[in-house]
């Protein structure tokens, strides 16, 4: 590791880092200047006024009573495209939204996330980048019939598939089924929800024309009253348009609902014939749809990144539309697990999602054009009766000069000015800590501490990955496949670390009652269980980094102490453009842009950048934090192309 120069200048140091600590982060809602980066936020659309004068027109709704959709009396088809709101800075919404109209789509479907709506029991969140009504209008203004996917499990590679974690402070939770923790949850936030949704159905005058009945349940049908207590809790809060499901080859069968419409999820043409067959056998000659064609695929920290040939996609999706299915690709945009959001697969081994979302879908995680969209773009255009709109300009990329780190703080050190941990007698798991108002912790990381006075073996079962630590010494990592320790030979009283982190609760499969995260039991060392903890909650929140005020950092004269946290201000002359964090060198952790947490980098791959929205930089000084693990070297660099690591075809 190269050594941190001494030679620095404090007095300019100390003012540069008193202006990116001390100078608030304003966010600019300007209008897009010519060559520009910045972007309008769309205003709220006045909906009442144009749903009034649309009404007499809006009697009957998407009907799916025969071969064909029909909406009112008119054969419809619906050609879909999945955007989820909560991957895509709200000053992009228009930008993504205009280029799945000019692709010749005519739907926007999305997923909505219960576990950061209700982050908290009973407290919700429809703010910001969550304006869940604000993107249904953007959606209609723009001229896109909506499918609304509400769950409330939605699956998407979410932690824990969109379930608040929270829940697991049950001990006897059972998720996704009528238990009555899990329904009388569902219940409260059905009645939050739905009070946004009701007005925004197309016969209320607004755009959404269908609902979808939680997600891919015949794959998980543990509970047969389940999905029928869905479909009643959605009807009986005002609910009128048409109800879907959705499931993939291997739940179909068991994912039927009466008076449901049936849809599958599919990624190949051999895929397409079975399951029109599983269809036709199970609900007559209803109209078909396709309401997941996988474009891509998501990656795993440690595997490839995976893509899908274009002319493979063209030659699927040419298939389901000449057998008269009605489509929605998923993902049109997939963006990005911005923050901690992501989920995790678990079958034989334990595999996290990484930070992009981009899915090698039709617009990449940036939002710009593929192959897929310009083949895809002339074949619905070749069906549309009409010529289609123009598709708006790229946004430009920048390649900013790199940055160096000033100043930094240990993770020990910062303990001193953190929220005062919990004290415990035996571990508590991270869903179960009192604190957020009894809500426990979501996501980020869990410190845990006691005192030790004998070396030898330790044992722990951690979720997902604990690094030990005696003082400040690295011992080594637990994780799923390690659980012991060998301490070595100490003296006095030593205090032992664990550092635990939730890589991301399990989003599919059988699994999702046990994704409980930091430590699970007791700590045991030569066999006797450890007592008497500190337990520090660090989430990596906005109020967690504005404990990290001018005065708390320290010059970067030497080499840090891991893990530790590194400032430096990244420079922006012009109108802020979109660019991507490259951190060559560095092992594992977490980058801040004026405090908005972009997500996590892994040396492991495949992901080697993170994408950084211009909308989040401001002209002049960005205050970028990085939360290294282990090892950092001196820079920080921006540059305009991803890259998402070594291509592997989907099979």
């Amino acid at each position: 590791m190269p050594k941190w120069g001494a030679r620095r200048r404090p007095g300019l140091l100390l003012g540069a880092l008193l202006l990116i600590v001390c100078l608030p982060v304003l966010r600019r809602y300007l209008h897009r200047q010519p060559g520009g980066c910045d972007l309008e936020v769309t205003p709220r659309l006045d909906w009442s006024g144009l749903g009034a004068s649309l009404w007499r027109r809006r009697h009957l709704g998407l009907r799916a009573d025969g071969q064909n959709f029909k909406l009112e009396n008119s054969a419809f088809w619906i050609f879909g495209g999945s955007v989820h709101y909560f991957r895509v800075p709200r000053a992009y919404w228009r930008d993504r939204l205009l280029k799945l109209r000019a692709c010749g789509l005519n739907t926007l479907t999305t997923y909505v996330p219960w576990n950061l709506h209700e982050p908290e029991r009973g407290t919700f969140d429809f703010s910001e980048n969550l304006d869940l009504e604000a993107f249904i209008l953007l959606a209609a203004e723009v001229g896109l019939w909506v499918i609304l996917r509400p769950g409330p499990y939605i699956c998407g590679e979410m932690d824990l598939g969109g379930l608040p974690s929270w829940l697991l402070r049950d001990p006897d939770m059972r998720l996704r089924t009528t238990y009555k923790g899990f329904t009388e949850a569902v219940d409260l936030y059905f009645d939050h929800l739905m009070l946004r949704v009701v007005p925004l159905q197309y016969k209320h005058g607004g755009p959404i024309i269908a609902v979808q009945v939680e997600n891919e349940y015949g794959s998980y049908n543990k509970d047969p009253a389940y999905m029928p207590y869905i479909k009643k809790a959605l009807q009986d809060r005002g609910i009128s348009e048409l109800l879907l499901t959705s499931d993939n080859q291997g739940g179909l069968k068991s994912g039927i609902l009466d008076g449901v419409l049936a849809t599958i999820n599919l990624q190949s043409q051999s895929e397409l014939q079975l399951l029109t067959t599983i269809l036709l056998g199970t609900q007559g000659r209803r109209p078909k749809m396709v309401m997941e064609y996988w474009t891509g695929w998501f990656d795993s920290w440690g595997g490839p990144h995976y893509i899908l040939d274009s002319s493979e996609v063209l030659n699927t999706v040419s298939a389901i539309v000449e057998a008269g299915s009605s489509i929605n690709l998923y993902m049109f945009h997939g963006g990005t697990n911005f923050g901690f959001i992501g989920g995790a697969m678990h079958f034989q081994d334990y595999k996290p999602d990484v930070t992009s979302y981009d899915y090698d879908a039709v617009l990449t995680e940036a939002g710009d054009y593929t192959a897929k969209y310009t083949k895809l773009r002339e074949l619905f255009g070749s069906v549309a009766g009409a010529p289609l709109p123009i598709p708006p300009d790229l946004l430009p990329k920048a390649a900013y000069d790199p940055v160096t780190p000033a100043f930094y703080v240990s993770l020990w050190d910062a303990l001193s000015f953190l929220e005062l941990p919990v004290t415990s007698e035996l571990p508590v798991n991270m869903e179960n800590l009192p604190i957020n108002g009894g809500s426990g912790q979501s996501f980020g990381y869990t410190l845990y501490e006691t005192t030790i006075t004998a070396s030898g073996v330790l044992t722990a079962l951690v979720r997902d990955r604990g690094q030990v630590f005696l003082d400040t010494y690295f011992l080594g990592t637990l994780d799923y496949k390690r659980n012991t320790i060998v301490i070595p030979m100490v003296q006095g009283f030593t205090t032992l670390r664990i550092l635990v982190e939730n890589c991301g609760r399990v989003n599919y499969g059988d699994s999702i009652d046990q994704q409980r995260k930091g430590i699970i039991g007791n700590v045991y060392l030569n066999d006797s269980p450890l007592k008497k903890f500190r337990i520090y909650s660090l989430e990596m929140d906005r109020s967690f980094l504005q404990r990290f005020t001018a005065d708390k950092w320290k010059l970067l004269t030497e080499e840090p102490v891991f893990p530790a946290f590194f400032l430096g201000a990244l420079s922006v002359s012009d109108s802020p453009c979109d660019t991507f964090v490259k951190l060559e060198g560095w092992e594992k952790g977490v980058v801040f842009i004026n405090n908005q947490n972009l997500g996590r980098y892994w040396n492991v791959g495949p992901q080697e950048t993170l994408y950084l929205p211009g909308v989040w930089l401001d002209v002049g000084l960005n205050k970028i934090i990085v939360f290294e693990e282990k090892m950092a070297q001196q820079i920080i660099q921006f540059v305009d192309t991803p890259n998402l690591g070594q291509h592997e075809y989907v099979h």
